[in-house]
Parts: C-alpha cells; sequence; structure tokens
C-alpha cells in the first residue's frame, strides 16, 4: 500500500494522539486510526480541518509526489 498522507508523523512531532484528533473533529477514533496507517484516506475537506486543528498547512499532511 502506497502511503500518500504524513498524518501520523505529524501528530507524533506535535505530541497528539489519534484519540485527541478523533475528538477534535468528532470522528471516530477508529477512522482516525486508518487514516494514520494509510488503511483510508479523509477527505480533502477533512485533511482541511485536520491541518487546520493541527496548524498546520495543508501540504504538510501529504506525501510529496515530486521525485
Amino acid at each position: 500500500m502506497r502511503k500518500i498522507n504524513r498524518l501520523k508523523i505529524v501528530l507524533v512531532e506535535q505530541n497528539k494522539t489519534g484519540k485527541w484528533l478523533a475528538e477534535t473533529l468528532g470522528k471516530n477514533e477508529a477512522t482516525v486510526s486508518r487514516w494514520c496507517t494509510n488503511e483510508a484516506q479523509p477527505s480533502l475537506e477533512t485533511l482541511v480541518k485536520i491541518a487546520n486543528a493541527l496548524k498546520i498547512d495543508v501540504k504538510d499532511l501529504l506525501v510529496s509526489t515530486k521525485r
């Protein structure tokens, strides 16, 4: 499976948990866990909400496609 988002890395960098993010966004913890493991991807709208909650640019949540 290709890694698309950097959510797990960003949460670790900010000393935040998936549980915190789930509560902040009003989402299920299992859903956030699937995003963190790249089993599923949040919608673009949700990515923006995540970026706002973490006070980062949305592009910092994505793995670059440039080689």
